[in-house]
């Protein structure tokens, strides 16, 4: 359905001068101040990235039953905090400290890093993962997180500098596909391989899934890359709490005694999306996939 509506273009926003800048004023600006001017410029963004905002209300209206009033609100809440994860990623681009992680799961995610053999670590374009990479410093085992190939070359280069620190590698998503050797080759070698499970990129390698009061599609890519190397898989979702404060919450997803590999893949995928909708039922503000998710859409807005 509406092709073009059901694409994702996850593309930091602004040009690398304006990123640079904004790099800069964070190494003697607070975040916060950031935060005030976002309140501002939030409701202009909505406007004229229409595409978007409608996605996110279509998403409070009718996957989560919120009336048309609350639905705008947490529209615009929405959209709000998505900001404030950006300006947190540029904040610590420049240096700024007072950001804090905290993990109550960390026991399960430490013993993956003790153990020898690779894991599989499944995320969500939701809250703010990217961020908690920058402060969950580790050396036990490296992490290779796959990322969007696409991303401005100035938002890329402070990425990997400070991910290079915590012993994490990014491998973009390539055209020719080079990037499924390099993670087949990090899972032979007992390292982490980090990958978004709740977006399709256009792939056919997928399962439906019951999802917040809708259907959709999931991708099995990491559940097959799970058995077909015979590692864990840990769901991992980092929120923010507070204005400087992110909780991760970390959940194994367990392979089915019983059925097929086959069947057993599609089990983990569906697993997996039921983490993730109890996460975002209770952070719905928190959800950043600014597109038409659900394959049930509703054409009316009303």
């Amino acid at each position: 359905m509406r092709g073009k509506e059901r694409e994702w273009e996850g593309v930091t926003g602004g040009t690398t001068l304006g990123q640079k800048a904004m790099k800069i004023t964070f190494s003697v600006v607070n975040v916060r101040v950031g935060y005030v001017i976002l309140a501002f410029v939030v409701p202009f963004y909505m406007l004229f990235r229409r595409k978007g905002y409608l996605s996110i209300y279509r998403y409070f209206r009718w996957q989560h039953g919120y009336s048309p009033l609350k639905s705008f609100f947490y529209t615009y809440r929405n959209h709000f905090v998505f900001g404030q994860a950006m300006l947190d990623r540029f904040a610590v681009y420049a240096g700024q400290k007072n950001f804090k992680v905290d993990s109550p799961d960390n026991d399960l995610f430490i013993s993956m890093l003790e153990n020898p053999h690779g894991c599989i670590v499944a995320g969500a374009h939701v809250g703010n993962p990217e961020l908690c990479g920058y402060l969950l410093r580790q050396q036990k085992k490296r992490i290779n997180c796959l990322i969007y190939g696409g991303e401005a070359q100035e938002v890329q280069k402070n990425r990997t500098k400070i991910l290079e620190r915590n012993n994490i590698r990014t491998i973009p998503v390539s055209e020719d596909m080079s990037h499924i050797f390099l993670i087949n080759e990090a899972l032979k070698d007992g390292e982490m391989v980090s990958m978004p499970c709740d977006r399709t990129f256009g792939s056919s390698k997928s399962v439906e899934c019951d999802f917040l009061n809708g259907k959709a599609d999931f991708p099995i890519g990491a559940f097959v890359l799970a058995r077909q190397f015979d590692v864990p898989v840990l769901a991992m979702f980092a929120l923010k709490t507070k204005t400087s404060q992110y909780r991760i919450r970390i959940v194994r997803i367990s392979v089915p005694a019983e059925g097929s590999k086959r069947e057993q893949i599609e089990a983990m995928t569906r697993t997996f999306a039921h983490e993730l909708e109890c996460i975002v039922k209770k952070h719905p503000e928190q959800w950043f996939n600014f597109y038409n998710f659900w394959k049930d859409e509703h054409v009316s807005c009303a």
